[in-house]
């Protein structure tokens, strides 16, 4: 056999657009379709929820386990679920599927995530043996729930001012559609 009949060349006559200063995983990750306030409350709960979630693995004993499995489930779920939202947010995935759609997962997740988070940190507060480790994933418990609420209510208020935008139009159009002596 030939070498040419087995191997190909090894350089490429035209690179093509994807080389350069966004090759690779860059050229598929954009931080562009959130906000600068709501990138960084998804970034919190993802850390938060880690930082729980180890903390949480850490604690070697207990007395009361239900509140410690019930808070490592929904730490790891929370970390999980906040991974799966900034991955579809952060890459083309999100172009391939209805932004609608996503917007309204998002809105459902977080507020979902968020308060069973904080009743899993009320509850593993409640039950925990008051080790530092426990304390730790506690407070980041709250945190991170925290951060979800406000994640939560920072997209009731964009909702809030869109429907405030498209509000006035109708209103318009109406008014421009009634009869001036009615």
């Amino acid at each position: 056999m030939e070498n040419g009949a087995v191997y190909s060349p090894t350089t490429e006559d035209n690179p093509g657009p994807a080389r350069g200063a966004r090759s690779g995983l860059a050229a598929y990750f954009s931080l562009g379709r959130l906000r600068l306030h709501r990138r960084l409350l998804k970034v919190l709960q993802l850390l938060l929820s880690l930082l729980a979630f180890i903390c949480e693995e850490v604690v070697s004993q207990c007395t009361l386990c239900g509140g410690l499995y019930f808070f490592e489930f929904v730490s790891c779920s929370a970390f999980l679920l906040s991974l799966l939202i900034l991955i579809v947010y952060c890459t083309p995935v999100y172009d391939r599927v209805d932004a609608v759609k996503v917007k309204s997962s998002d809105f459902y997740i977080t507020l979902g995530t968020g308060c069973v988070f904080l009743l899993a940190s009320i509850i593993f507060v409640s039950t925990h043996d008051r080790t530092p480790a426990e304390t730790a994933a506690t407070v980041f418990g709250f945190l991170a729930s925290f951060m979800f609420l406000c994640d939560f209510a920072s997209m009731v208020w964009e909702k809030r001012q869109e429907s405030q935008m498209r509000k006035p139009e109708a209103t318009r159009r109406t008014e421009a559609t009634e009869p001036l002596n009615a």
